[in-house]
């Protein structure tokens, strides 16, 4: 076992005192405060700030800080914290942390699930949590017996004493651990010693979602609720110049009309009659300079830019100078379209707001950001604000944003009493923050051999974080080249560059970010340079990737279980893709033909991940399928155009998703690793459009240069 001394900035473990028959372990991370004691609840010491508490029935509820949006958290995070604990894990029960700075995600600053860091920001701090428990409640029980610490061990929820044969389960210790001092050092365990680390356990939400019994943001139902929904300017930028409220006011069951930031509200007793009473109000737009704006525009604007010299992300070696001498010399154009999230639960939010406090219920992926938007329309101190995290019905970042959030502040703040802001379909995809549209400019040189010399990749678009104020000044924005900027390939002369444009369509973080852009472009690049060549895809790769044995050994594994080396039947086309994203790597192997009717219809997905050391493999691969499910509907079908100003799609007849009998056979393969642990909500989704993309080139000799994919 590995020794953990006390971790300075991070000293965590506060110990609190006995009440009532159980034991709770505090954890704290840099600047918490320590709060108060609560007599709520008999078997309660403190009501924030706590990662686990058991119970004389020897239950062990632990608290989940990340937000639970089908990636699997609320079973990884208790695994991690039941593995050092030695619980059992039939009596492990989970549950959502309230907002507060003892949940920050150490690699967000914040309590915030995104960037798939969930596992990765928590893998020592909640283990660390778990093991000072366990040496508590040993320690514990050899005061009990009278014998020394060391002749005891502890297991499945029991400590042992197996001299004696005598045993003592946490729930009957809970007591008089509570009041022990916490540990200075704790042991973590070794992964050769985990008992449940590394195994697929069935996910501990997954019975309340099939009883229907699991709360979604929109299943929150608080007495006096009444319920809302806005109409917002269809132009991006505009706002409200006059309206009439008459006819929606003569709605049944319609209380208020109002205009708040986001547009005009109405308040009703349910949602047929807000949606009724939306739909008749009468509304004069000033529809702002964006009026105008048309993807063709937008189109303009970034061809312009790419003119322009931009600003460098990554730089090595002479460029000019390389692509001069270069014996073969390969010029392209790549573009991707702005994408909404469409995340199947649309936006809604409840909230509560009174003089002397304030409650949220919402699915959001940002506790730290949802109580500081209350904080900011209410004047509430943030002990005031009660953030209650429900179900995700699909987040992919777009539930990162705090629009549904603050309308549901305003309206309930504005007609004193609770209210719930309900979303339509197409308020949610003309309404996003979308994933940015960007127009890539590359050219490449080879030697002689065919070996690339030169590589120049020149990025235009928007950037997300230009409307944050602590990054807005930032010269590149580190998401619009994350999967460019890092790409493995050892070429020696390399230039990647960025170009800000701002059409004026908000843009927001979607499943990958940069990277489900950026792999697209890189990778079918690459496969242009390998036909230059006359070189096979996978072994141009290969040789690229000599110096990178984990993008090597996926693209082996991935390729190999597809039978790579092996024909296949007439009609049939192979692409492949690597990408590094979020702490982990991923090779795709994808399978196509192409129809009658010139679609194309991909059959089976060969994916290979080395996501660093293993926590739950059944979630890994069910995100992996998750990934490319999502990836290959951008691929395939997704596109917002704007015409007027106007996002021109709204529901899912003209911005469909991949439908069941659309979907792929897709097997994956996860690396061995002793690598610290990567993301795998994420890593899924870059090199799924490439690889099809890439088996298209290799179908019809003509590559696919910009999405969706269309022949």
């Amino acid at each position: 076992m590995t020794a953990i001394m006390n971790p300075g900035r991070r000293a965590f473990l506060k110990a609190t005192v006995a009440a009532g028959g159980g034991l709770l372990v505090a954890f704290y991370l840099p600047g918490c405060e320590r709060r108060e004691a609560s007599t709520a609840s008999s078997d309660v010491v403190f009501e924030a700030n706590a990662w686990l508490r058991i119970a004389a029935d020897d239950s062990v509820t632990i608290r989940v800080a990340s937000s639970e949006m089908g990636q699997g958290v609320m079973t990884a995070i208790p695994m991690l914290i039941a593995e050092e604990l030695d619980a059992d894990w039939s009596k492990i029960q989970a549950e959502m942390a309230p907002a507060a700075q003892a949940y920050f995600n150490p690699l967000m600053g914040r309590q915030h699930t995104g960037g798939s860091t969930a596992v990765r920001g928590f893998w020592t701090p909640v283990r660390q949590a778990g093991a000072a428990a366990r040496e508590m409640l040993r320690l514990a029980a050899a005061q009990t017996w009278g014998v020394p610490e060391e002749g005891c061990r502890t297991e499945a929820g029991a400590v042992l004493h197996p001299a004696s044969g005598r045993r003592l389960s946490y729930g009957a210790l809970a007591d008089k651990a509570a009041g022990l001092p916490v540990p200075e050092a704790v042991f973590l365990k070794e992964p050769d010693e985990f008992r449940l680390v590394g195994k697929a356990l069935p996910r501990v939400d997954t019975p309340s979602k099939v009883n229907g019994s699991a709360a979604f943001g929109q299943d929150a139902n608080v007495p006096g609720m009444l319920v809302a929904t806005v109409l917002r300017c269809p132009v991006f930028g505009g706002k409200v110049k006059q309206f009439n409220a008459a006819k929606a006011k003569a709605v049944a069951g319609v209380r208020r009309v109002l205009q708040i930031e986001s547009g005009v509200a109405v308040v009703a007793d349910n949602f047929w009659s807000a949606k009724r009473g939306r739909d008749a109000l009468e509304v004069q737009w000033d529809e702002g300079p964006a009026a105008g704006l048309s993807s063709a525009v937008i189109r303009r604007q970034m061809q312009e830019a790419a003119s322009r010299p931009g600003e460098v992300a990554r730089q090595q070696g002479d460029m000019d100078e390389a692509l001069t001498v270069a014996a073969k010399r390969l010029d392209a154009v790549y573009e991707v379209p702005y994408l909404a999230h469409a995340c199947m639960e649309p936006m809604n939010c409840t909230a509560h707001v009174r003089a002397q406090g304030c409650d949220v219920w919402v699915g959001t992926q940002g506790q730290t950001l949802t109580q500081q938007t209350a904080m900011r329309l209410t004047g509430l101190p943030a002990e005031k604000v009660n953030v209650h995290t429900l179900f995700l019905g699909g987040g992919f970042g777009r539930r990162s944003e705090q629009d549904f959030v603050a309308d549901a502040l305003e309206l309930s703040k504005a007609v004193g009493a609770p209210v719930k802001v309900m979303w339509t379909r197409e308020d949610d995809i003309r309404h996003d923050y979308y994933r940015p549209a960007t127009y890539n400019v590359l050219s490449a040189g080879m030697d002689e051999r065919g070996s690339p010399t030169a590589w120049s990749h020149r990025i235009v678009g928007p950037s997300i974080f230009a409307r944050f104020p602590a990054r807005a000044g930032a010269a590149i924005d580190r998401t619009s080249v994350e999967g460019a900027a890092n790409i493995p390939y050892a070429i020696p002369n390399l230039s990647v560059t960025y170009t800000k444009v701002d059409p004026g369509i908000p843009v927001g973080f979607w499943r990958s970010v940069g990277s489900s852009q950026n792999a697209f472009v890189t990778e079918c690049f690459l496969d242009e340079l390998a036909a230059l060549a006359g070189k096979d895809p996978y072994e141009l790769r290969g040789e690229l990737l000599a110096g990178e044995p984990r993008h090597k050994g996926v693209l082996e594994l991935a390729a190999r279980k597809a039978g790579w080396s092996k024909a296949l039947p007439e009609g049939r086309h192979r692409g492949i893709a690597v990408a590094a994203a979020f702490g982990s790597v991923v090779a795709q192997v994808a399978e196509i033909s192409i129809t009658d009717r010139r679609q194309v219809r991909v059959h089976r997905v060969v994916c290979a991940i080395d996501c660093g050391m293993i926590v739950n493999p059944d979630t890994i691969e069910a995100q992996m399928q998750s990934g490319i499910v999502y990836g290959l509907t951008a691929a395939l079908k997704g596109q917002i155009t704007i015409k007027d100003g106007r996002v021109e799609q709204g529901n899912f007849n003209d911005y469909p998703l991949l439908r069941m009998d659309e979907m792929p056979e897709i097997e994956v393969h996860i690396m061995p690793s002793t690598e610290p642990p990567g993301g795998v909500g994420e890593p899924g989704t870059p090199p799924i459009a490439p690889a099809v993309a890439n088996a298209v080139f290799a179908a019809t000799g003509k590559p696919v240069r910009r999405l969706p994919i269309r022949l």
